[in-house]
């Protein structure tokens, strides 16, 4: 019995899957961004009326520059290509977001309630900056082209061994 807890032990606390989990992080935060540019995509009209005009543009401008981010970085993190550069945009659109967020709401910011939406956009941003930080994992584009390009110039894989 106890050689068992300590095997299931060593294989839950000893093993590390970091490159299965960026992916499934990449997956996630990709899907979970993507279905907010596709609502907003099939209810433009009605999202472009309440949504703020930032940036000196317009709402219809600032609306479709959000489903592009939204829509386009998502495909891009979720299969790992150009995954570093591919988390800024959505970075930066989670911190207007939440700006906008904090200005809209009449409360101080220590009264707003865990049940109301001004904590999306900062959980975006913790993932973002994840991302940003551990990179896509060896799952990903990113990766393989990472090989492709050190093969061609008959270098060592040596170079990639903290991906």
């Amino acid at each position: 019995m106890t050689n068992i807890f300590k095997l299931i032990y060593i294989r839950t606390t000893g093993y590390s899957y970091t490159n299965l989990g960026r992916l499934f992080l990449r997956l996630f935060v990709g899907v979970m961004l993507m279905q907010f540019g596709i609502r907003q995509l099939l209810h433009f009209d009605e999202a472009a009326v309440n949504f703020p005009a930032t940036l000196g543009m317009n709402a219809e401008v600032s609306l479709a520059v959000m489903i592009t981010i939204e829509i386009v970085c998502s495909l891009f993190i979720m299969f790992g290509f150009c995954t570093r550069m591919m988390v800024l945009p959505p970075f930066i659109a989670m911190i207007l977001a939440e700006y906008h967020l904090l200005q809209s709401t009449a409360m101080a910011t220590y009264d707003i309630s865990w049940t109301q939406p001004v904590y999306i956009p900062i959980l975006f941003m913790g993932i973002y900056f994840f991302i940003l930080l551990v990179g896509p994992g060896k799952i990903s584009v990113d990766y393989f082209l990472s090989l492709h390009f050190i093969h061609t110039d008959n270098q060592s894989e040596a170079e990639l061994e903290e991906v």
